[in-house]
């Protein structure tokens, strides 16, 4: 005979799974769609400015700081100090998306992606390709890749939850 409660449990048990698989599909395609970028340009940049048009260009620049060239710096102690924050980052993002409700999962695994992808970088490179100049004029903004647009609008989205969340509690 069919017990309910091994039904329920069964089904919460492929529901958390589906889950869990769907974060790891996430943080997986935004890993690839990263890598392939960033190959794609590695592969067909030849030291020259490409322009694209009047807003964008590719120029591959090698960043060995964090996100937009931030804390750069030619010190190796200071470049390995930086790549260990960054997998305990790492490490944090991945007992996050454990922790968390499905929603911030998906967000944390957004931003999981990009992290994995410029680490990735980091260890086989020791910098990371940003190669997307957006500018206007004489003025540009930071240099970035696929990974750092990812990375940006999953801790947005994670900012404006919180906001909505504690408006909501007002």
């Amino acid at each position: 005979m069919i017990n309910k409660d091994d039904i329920k449990s069964d089904h919460s048990f492929i529901k958390k799974n589906l889950k869990f698989l769907f974060c790891i599909l996430i943080t997986l395609i935004i890993f690839v769609i990263d890598r392939v970028t960033k190959i794609k340009v590695l592969n067909n940049y030849n030291e020259n400015l490409i322009y694209l048009n009047d807003f964008l260009n590719i120029d591959l620049i090698w960043n060995t700081g964090i996100g937009f060239g931030l804390l750069s710096s030619n010190s190796a102690i200071f470049y390995n100090i930086i790549t260990l924050l960054i997998s305990l980052v790492i490490l944090f993002l991945i007992y996050l998306i454990i922790k968390s409700k499905f929603y911030e999962q998906i967000l944390y695994c957004m931003v999981l992606g990009g992290a994995l992808g410029n680490f990735y970088d980091r260890s086989v490179y020791q910098a990371v390709p940003d190669f997307i100049d957006i500018h206007y004029k004489s003025f540009h903004w930071f240099t970035f890749n696929i990974a750092d647009i990812f990375i940006t609008i999953g801790i947005i989205m994670l900012i404006l939850k919180s906001i909505f969340e504690n408006e909501n509690k007002k």
